[in-house]
């Protein structure tokens, strides 16, 4: 489930939909084009761009930037469209080279790469991740990790009467320990009982708001910083310090200590302490967020849907066993509805809520519309899952249902480019199935064993990210099932 910042264009799309709401058009001014002013209610971005896509020609929205700014973008949700940048011309539509200059701490890896250096990165990517040893690896890791970090502290705070705890910040430490381990076979203790902070998660967060100032920032004015070495850029250069001196330290460790983990069997691959560099962090900043998200929004979802949670607690009884139970990848993969439901939850809170291409040549995509080479093409996954003509009229509904066949066996397949969760075409999720087994466990270890209810007065509004997360956390109060028994 890979992220690409835009957030500058974001912005920009949430002034002209602002505009939108008061005058039920978009004005387009000289010079500044949809542009008069900034930041007006950022934090409705994504029911905004649903309800405009939903009135717009074909759920597409063509916004004009600033004449001198080249940031003209045209905002899709129709799924045509989506197939056609994805999947029938993807070659119109690289990563490019703008693209790797703003994200340049990820070097040339698999995420910034286009041609054939991104061919032979996602052949060996999944030559590995799909390998029946790295799967049996990342079954013994969550397993372990839930058993010995995440269930202990979910039984310590449910011994205690209206305790509340944050259940996105355990998540986040969960996916961050967890790829780590699978990633490089360091465990950095993230979900250790006194909940640490730890350098390397906190220098991908600087590193992470330093690419989102550029993404803020005029292009002049962040590689002015750079140059001088001062604001976010400075912040930059901390956190790559940081990174680079642990992945060193992890690459020199590893060169005589294989093991299990993506790393150890990079290395078998190529010596090369750069591109060995690259690829670990490529893949820890796309594995350590969107799985805590997904898991974040389900289980907020499953709390607030009392018949939704009883169907999922009746499936993961039906597994057998008595007393605590944590449930193993493997157990999880006949459980249809528990499935049924993390889709559902994606569709209408995916991880990645935006996604962006750029064309190489003009172009008419299946709407009608014109794209050339200056204007980007955003697609907003979060529209998508709730486009009537996509889903039906129940499409704002928490409905595991809709993805199960009639006779509850099987899960119903639905197209990559209505469902952009996982990505589509050549670039789909390499991670897809180790992200929904991960999902899965952690799910029904939690349904099984505990009881969550969302604290009161507590405020659940998504953030204004790439990752869509909670603005104030999930704050929670929890119950074992285990004394009910």
């Amino acid at each position: 489930m890979g992220a690409e910042n835009m957030y500058l264009e974001i912005f920009l799309i949430i002034v002209s939909l602002c505009l939108w709401r008061i005058h039920r058009s978009i004005l387009n001014w000289p010079l500044v084009g949809m542009l008069p002013s900034l930041l007006l209610n950022v934090g409705r971005i994504h029911e905004i761009c649903t309800q405009v896509l939903q009135n717009c020609r074909r759920g597409t929205f063509h916004f004009r930037g600033p004449w001198f700014a080249n940031m003209d973008i045209l905002l899709t949700a129709h799924p045509a469209n989506v197939h056609y940048i994805m999947t029938s011309n993807f070659h119109n539509f690289p990563k490019g080279a703008r693209f790797r200059e703003m994200f340049d701490v990820l070097g040339d890896g698999i995420f910034t790469a286009d041609s054939d250096s991104w061919r032979d990165q996602r052949r060996a990517a999944m030559a590995l991740i799909a390998g029946p040893t790295f799967l049996r690896f990342l079954a013994r890791v969550t397993h372990q990790k839930a058993e010995a970090a995440l269930l202990p502290l979910l039984d310590a705070a449910a011994a205690v009467d209206n305790r509340v705890i944050d259940l996105q910040d355990l998540f986040q430490r969960f996916t961050f320990d967890t790829s780590c381990v699978l990633i490089t076979g360091y465990d950095p203790g993230c979900l250790s009982p006194d909940l640490p902070h730890v350098p390397f998660a906190e220098a991908m967060d600087a590193a992470e708001e330093s690419i989102f100032m550029r993404h803020v920032l005029p292009e002049r004015v962040w590689k002015l910083q750079r140059w001088i070495g001062v604001g976010s850029e400075r912040k930059l250069m901390r956190a790559r310090k940081i990174l680079d001196g642990v992945i060193g330290n992890l690459i020199a460790s590893k060169r005589n200590n294989e093991g299990d983990d993506l790393l150890s069997s990079y290395m078998n691959m190529n010596q090369d302490s750069r591109f060995l560099r690259d690829t670990v962090l490529n893949l820890m900043i796309a594995g350590r967020d969107t799985t805590s998200s997904a898991l974040t929004w389900l289980m907020w979802l499953v709390s607030t849907h009392p018949e939704v949670e009883e169907r999922m607690r009746d499936e993961v009884r039906s597994a057998g066993g008595g007393g605590r139970r944590v449930f193993g990848v493997d157990e999880v993969k006949k459980m249809v509805y528990i499935h049924g439901a993390v889709l559902e939850a994606l569709r209408l809170y995916p991880p990645v809520p935006f996604q962006h291409k750029e064309a190489l040549e003009s172009d008419i995509l299946p709407s009608g519309h014109t794209v050339g080479p200056d204007v980007k093409v955003m697609f907003s996954l979060y529209a998508m899952g709730r486009m009537e003509s996509i889903w039906g009229e129940d499409c704002l509904e928490f409905r595991p249902e809709r993805w199960i066949s009639g006779a509850g066996a099987s899960i119903r397949h639905t197209p990559a480019y209505k469902f952009l969760a996982f990505n589509a075409g050549p670039r789909s999720c390499l991670g897809k199935e180790v992200a929904l087994a991960q999902i899965k466990a952690v799910a029904a270890t939690l349904i099984y064993n505990y009881r969550f209810r969302v604290a009161e007065g507590h405020r659940v509004e998504h953030n204004c990210s790439v990752i869509l997360y909670m603005r104030h956390g999930l704050k929670v109060k929890v119950a074992s099932r285990l004394s009910r028994r």
